[in-house]
């Protein structure tokens, strides 16, 4: 390709071109569930939310998943394209990306046995290890059915004005079912052999270029990477590839990963395009563009992919959730501009999971862009913003935004507050980047920032609004020895004022409590920093031929003997995020660290930690007792404001201290500034 020649990133800005269209760019919107799919009512919404990337600057969008029929529905009565009066609603959707110069694919998902619900259906009569419904074997007529469904579909969304459809074959969906042994114990002419197996993914894309003609985009989404045991090998892979393209796809893109995986693919512990090694290996199998995924978030990681050849475009879900306008920053040359996804999940994933809207930790506007909106103010105001965490960095941007004239306030010397914490611990180092997004902002909208300085209430007495971001304090623990020097607070372990010897007991395992571990039990780099070795630790093979992808995990040792402790009963970590809480458990275990739950505290003293455990009497051998037990509301000068008779706002850890909720505090400043 011809690189652009305008922009900071040539290869990111090229135009592709598919024959009987054309791309503005090589940046595709992957597909991300938001539950705005699921009801036609929610569509101007879905279609406000889809406006903002399109005028962002992405070449290509696509939907999240809509089924081809009843029984392919992820949950009961969610998004599906089958009858001709679901046409009309989704002319929003496709209206709204052609308004700004984008494409847009609707993409075809079937559930298969992930189906939520117990009409689901799959290749064999097979339960999927995180669903608790079994599925029905289709029977061969089913699977004629079934392609036609899928043909049906994508001729409707013809109708409703998209340019093209992706085929979710990937993740463990449906299709995917089918090609891999491990779903499909089928002995018809739809299983036994790979090309057997492939057969209902080929049918499929021939079937729907048969409906749909030469002029329409046909996505496949392959899976690449299956991460399961009994997965496909890589030459069945290539076998695939080409049948695909045979068979009528205008593009290949990357899947990566089952959703029963064992291994992370999307955290933010997975190193920066971690897998685009694998669409590079792909790429000279096939005469098709191919799509590289996962963890790419940042421009120059997406322009060193294109520009190396690996891809032909890059797939962005997550990060077009933090920043709508990520590629119009990218080809301005303002990269530092970007609100860089951090790939927590915790408003995307962790909602779509438990059937919540999704949207976006740094970006509370995601998939509610018609409801919290940042209208310039008619009547400026002066405001006073105490605390420069999350919670105080996003109402003072969002209201200087808007025009009001903001002081923000902070006895630290940096801002970031507990993202300061964050930042350090391995495979969270994403937070720097949230950082100086909002360093950024601060210079951008015009907020004084004072640092160093301790807000009182004679300082704040001249303010029109005045906003308490004063986060919290770690909460002391009440126990025979607490204050021996053995015991030791998690903000002086992470912050390193205190180095904490080869044994110690983490007491507290909630976020916090975990993030320590982690923190304790890595020695030197993080691996999120380092492609190879991550793959090592968590068994990937990098050469991508074994079947699943997987090798033997060989996890780095820890440098500490560590113990986990909580006092309440059950799993440590139980209470965690549902899409990365396994991955934290995951990693202390084969860091050999002792989870205990239900742990009664008997006491410090010189030789350790005394506990009961199960009934019994034990003392731990440790050299520090590391505290995360909670934390407390920062409220001193919330009280000194109310004795003085001024009104303030509360928001982030100063207002709830039960669990640190970056999500919730900066949702929180953002609605606050928004209505001020």
């Amino acid at each position: 390709m011809t690189p652009a020649s305008d922009s900071a990133y040539p290869h990111l800005f090229t135009p592709l071109d598919l024959g009987f269209t054309q791309l503005r760019n090589r940046v595709l919107m992957g597909s991300m569930h938001t539950g705005l799919e699921d009801r036609a009512r929610d569509f101007p919404r879905l279609a406000a939310y889809f406006a903002e990337r399109a005028e962002g600057g992405v070449g290509l969008i696509v939907t999240g998943g809509f089924a081809p029929n009843v029984v392919g529905w992820l949950k009961p009565f969610g998004g599906k394209l089958s009858w001709p009066w679901e046409v009309r609603p989704h002319r929003q959707l496709t209206a709204a990306a052609h308004q700004h110069g984008a494409k847009i694919c609707l993409q075809l998902l079937h559930a298969g046995r992930y189906a939520y619900h117990p009409l689901s259906v799959a290749p064999s009569k097979l339960k999927a290890p995180i669903n608790p419904f079994i599925p029905r074997a289709l029977s061969a007529r089913g699977v004629e059915r079934h392609i036609g469904d899928y043909a049906n579909s994508a001729r409707l969304a013809r109708e409703a004005g998209y340019d093209g459809v992706e085929v979710m074959g990937s993740e463990g969906y449906l299709i995917n079912e089918f090609i891999a042994p491990r779903t499909n114990a089928r002995t018809d002419k739809w299983g036994g052999d790979a090309r057997q197996r492939m057969r209902f993914a080929v049918e499929i894309v021939r079937r729907i270029r048969e409906a749909c003609g030469p002029d329409f985009i046909i996505i496949y989404r392959l899976s690449l990477v299956d991460l399961v045991t009994d997965g496909s090998d890589w030459e069945e892979i290539v076998l695939q590839a080409k049948a695909i393209e045979a068979a009528g796809a205008t593009i290949i893109n990357s899947g990566i990963g089952w959703h029963e995986a064992r291994i992370p693919t999307i955290a933010t512990s997975v190193p920066r395009g971690a897998f685009a090694g694998v669409t590079a290996k792909l790429k000279p199998h096939v005469g098709v563009p191919v799509v590289a995924s996962n963890r790419i978030n940042m421009p120059d990681v997406a322009e060193r992919i294109l520009a190396g050849g690996g891809a032909d475009l890059v797939s962005l879900a997550r990060p077009l959730l933090a920043d709508p306008q990520w590629a119009n920053k990218a080809r301005a040359g303002r990269p530092d501009r970007i609100n860089t996804c951090i790939a927590c999940n915790q408003a995307c994933l962790d909602h779509v999971f438990e059937n919540k809207l999704a949207s976006c930790l740094v970006n509370p506007r995601a998939a509610h862009e018609t409801e919290l909106v940042y209208r310039p103010t008619t009547s400026p105001k002066k405001v006073a913003v105490v605390g420069a965490g999350p919670a105080g960095l996003a109402c003072a941007t969002v209201a200087a935004e808007r025009g009001h004239r903001v002081t923000l306030f902070d006895a630290g010397d940096e801002i970031g507050g507990q993202f300061n914490v964050a930042k350090r611990i391995p495979g969270k180092e994403e937070f720097h980047e949230t950082l100086r997004y909002f360093r950024n902002r601060l210079d951008e909208t015009g907020v004084e920032v004072r640092l160093g300085t301790r807000a009182d209430a004679d300082q704040l007495a001249g303010f029109d609004e005045i906003v308490l971001a004063t986060g919290i304090t770690p909460r002391r623990v009440d126990f025979p020895g607490a204050d021996h020097a053995k015991v030791v607070d998690y903000l002086d372990v992470v912050l390193g004022r205190v180095t904490v010897g080869p044994r110690a007991a983490i007491i507290g395992a909630g976020g916090i409590g975990f993030d320590v571990g982690e923190f304790l039990s890595h020695a030197g780099p993080s691996p999120a920093l380092d492609v190879k070795r991550w793959m090592t630790e968590w068994g990937v093979d990098a050469t991508y031929e074994s079947r699943g992808a997987l090798s033997r995990p060989h996890p780095e040792p820890s440098p500490r003997k560590l113990w986990l402790l909580q006092r309440s009963p059950g799993r440590p970590g139980a209470r965690l995020g549902k899409t990365t809480g396994w991955i934290h458990r995951a990693t202390l275990k084969a860091k050999g660290v002792t989870m205990l739950g239900g742990v009664e505290y008997l006491g410090v003293d010189d030789a350790g930690l005394n506990i009961r455990f199960e009934g019994v009497e034990q003392r731990l051998d440790v050299d520090h007792v590391v505290i995360c037990a909670g934390q407390e509301s920062n409220r001193t000068l919330l009280d000194s404001l109310t004795a003085a008779g001024i009104r303030t706002h509360v928001i982030g850890g100063a207002d709830v201290a039960a669990e640190l909720d970056a999500k919730r505090a900066i949702d929180q400043g953002s609605r606050v500034a928004a209505a001020l």
